[in-house]
């Protein structure tokens, strides 16, 4: 979405007539209201406020970009004022702010910060500073807008032409994450293809949803498309068109390779049965590897918001009842009544434990249908619920009330198992029923996939629950004896696994190990976890702030934004620097995370949430030493990069 998208004429006031920093926020909400982008513009003035009161929104040099995410707001917008003299809005640098944008955000994604982002790049600039300052028009002040953001972002300055001229190719990118490999082969994508002379439209599937959605008119007059993914897409809508399908690392480093074999005509023609199919991609055979990290990233990806969700809101009780004193004995112990003992713990416990318990059925549903698409489903859900509850076949028979056998309990790992055993049992359920004539297609994914599938699956998990059971059992055991030098050792590896290829393999199966160590219990874990993937951007960006001779006018640009991504929990944020320069990026940054997981475990820091990264240490333990050991491994890693780099005036 572009800045001059956003940002209409009326809600941009030149020269505004305000005084002070309230005054200043009540013109901006209000030009947002006259631009109708609120329902609410009360409600949205007290999330503006909210989110001043956790530090000023003034970056420094007159500039300041107050921002909200509230349900109050319509339609995502912007408002934008002038101020000759400026006001003070509490500056890094104490100069007066005479330059402000105010971006509303609903709930829904994270527009803003892409937004801000975008802000930043633009305002880090003078002379684009100085422009909007002396605009005298509002057609003027667009006009700037419109001339910079073309420059920084030409593609997006030719795509209103190219969508009237037609896409001769188009593409879908998409990632477990859907944070920045998404992003980045989509980019790659579309540079290769203005270098080639043709045009391209990529479709990204990212963690706020699809973005620039492909049409069916566009799909139906396109040479081909490309589908550069490591988890499935919806593939139903490319019926009878030549389809590329290769992995979002390709995509990012192949992609006049992928755009080359559909000018070639040597893309396969892709034909839906009902399921998700595969095009032969010479490029990139996929092995039996990738097939299982794809579907279980697939599970993933979709069970993460139950266990942010259910985690935090079950740490948030136990902090209530910590802070009310109610949960701890006269010697200073815990009693085992966190949650239960006031009604104010109780209910954000409640719910979470709640929200919780959908973790596992999702997993494997969601893993389930990877493999063997929407049918796939509801036999992989009710696997995890199995698996999560502990249901055996003796426990069926003797208890009316379905109460599962606690010592059958077969957790995350009966969970992945249920998913791919789900998956592979209705693929072999198509194949039993491919005889049925034609006729009966529409009745076979909605009666007898499911119902043939559920007691497969149903029966099969009764009858492995307990032995896998014995297998979580013993490996949550094991995690939970490791001393304190065993501790100490496993967050290391785990936080510099984190930092080894930022969002790849490794990365992702230090995550894994981290979500479901969650689950059983053992969270401190996904305290060294989160910290490794946090120490790289912020590393980076500490590096090209006070060492500005080891970097490149581009990189020394784009380095701030590491702070943001960072303390977001992005680590995808340092795959730009690591690219260029990885024999020194990398092990810098695995330096910087292993220090830092190190002192997660030493200082015997927990984390309940598997994601938020600097907004979920309040209901972590000793939040303000997981502050410390960010720092410290941060600082180290910066420090560690900046005496390998070399200064770029002796390369």
């Amino acid at each position: 979405m572009r800045i001059i998208d956003l940002l209409k004429p009326n809600a941009i006031d030149l020269n505004a007539s305000v005084q002070t920093k309230d005054e200043a926020i009540d013109k901006l909400v209000s030009l947002h209201a006259q631009a109708g982008n609120l329902n609410d513009a009360e409600a949205y003035k007290q999330a503006i406020y909210a989110r001043e009161a956790q530090g000023t929104t003034a970056i420094g040099e007159g500039i300041a970009v107050p921002h909200a995410k509230s349900d109050s707001v319509k339609t995502p917008g912007l408002s934008a004022i002038t101020v000759a003299n400026g006001v003070d809005y509490n500056a890094p640098d104490g100069k007066n702010s005479d330059i402000l944008f105010m971006i509303a955000a609903t709930m829904d994604g994270d527009l803003h910060l892409e937004i801000l982002s975008r802000l930043m790049v633009m305002l880090m600039k003078s002379d684009f500073c100085n422009a909007l300052r002396s605009a005298k028009t509002v057609d003027e002040f667009l006009e700037i807008i419109d001339k910079k953001e073309s420059e920084k972002y030409p593609n997006e300055a030719k795509a209103t032409a190219q969508q009237k001229q037609g896409y001769k190719i188009l593409a879908v990118t998409a990632c477990p994450t859907g944070i920045a490999h998404t992003y980045m082969a989509a980019e790659a994508l579309e540079k290769a293809a203005e270098k080639m002379g043709f045009s391209l439209k990529a479709e990204t599937n990212g963690s706020g949803g699809a973005k620039n959605v492909l049409t069916k008119a566009e799909i139906a007059e396109c040479d081909g498309i490309i589908i550069a993914a490591d988890k499935n897409v919806e593939m139903a809508r490319f019926d009878g068109k030549p389809v590329v399908k290769t992995s979002v690392s390709n995509g990012i480093n192949k992609p006049e390779e992928l755009i080359q074999r559909i000018l070639d005509g040597k893309a396969p023609v892709y034909h839906n049965d009902g399921a998700v199919s595969q095009s032969d991609d010479d490029l990139d055979k996929e092995g039996f590897g990738h097939k299982v990290y794809k579907h279980l990233m697939n599970g993933v990806s979709h069970m993460l918001p139950f266990v942010v969700g259910g985690g935090v809101l079950i740490a948030l009780g136990f902090l209530i009842d910590t802070l009310l004193g109610n949960a701890v004995m006269p010697d200073g112990s815990a009693n085992g009544a966190f949650g239960f003992t006031s009604f104010a713990a109780s209910v954000p416990f409640w719910i979470g434990k709640i929200v919780f318990g959908f973790m596992l059925p999702i997993l494997s549903g969601y893993i389930a249908q990877s493999i063997a698409d929407r049918p796939g489903l509801l036999p992989g859900m009710l696997g995890g619920m199995i698996a999560a509850n502990g249901f055996t076949f003796n426990s069926m028979f003797e208890n009316q009330n379905m109460v599962g056998d606690g010592s059958a309990v077969s957790g995350f790992l009966g969970a992945l198992f249920a998913g791919f055993a789900a998956g592979l049992i209705v693929n072999g359920l198509k194949k039993v029923f491919a005889w049925l004539p034609k006729a009966m297609d529409g009745i076979k994914p909605v009666f007898l996939y499911p119902l043939f599938g559920s007691f497969l699956v149903g029966a099969l998990m009764c009858l492995l629950n307990p032995i896998i059971g014995t297998v979580n059992t013993a490996v949550s055991n094991l995690l939970s004896s490791l001393g304190a030098t065993s501790q100490i050792l496993l967050s290391i590896v785990l936080a510099a696994m984190m930092a080894t290829d930022m969002g790849g393999p490794f990365n992702k199966a230090a995550y894994v190990f981290g979500t479901a160590a969650i689950a059983d219990g053992n969270t401190w874990i996904m305290a060294a976890v989160m910290i490794g993937g946090m120490v790289p951007p912020i590393a980076i960006a500490l590096s090209t702030t006070f060492a500005k001779k080891k970097w490149t006018d581009e990189e020394r640009k784009n380095g701030p934004v590491n702070y943001l991504m960072g303390l977001c929990f992005i680590t995808e944020g340092a795959i730009p620097y690591a690219a260029s320069d990885p024999l020194r990026v990398i092990p810098s940054c695995m330096a910087g995370s292993a220090v830092a997981g190190a002192l997660t475990a030493l200082f015997k820091v927990k984390c309940p949430a598997p994601h938020g990264g600097i907004f979920t240490f309040a209901v972590c333990e000793h939040p303000l030493l997981y502050i410390a050991a960010l720092v410290a491994g941060s600082l180290v890693g910066a420090l560690v990069l900046t005496l390998l780099k070399k200064n770029k005036t002796q390369n």
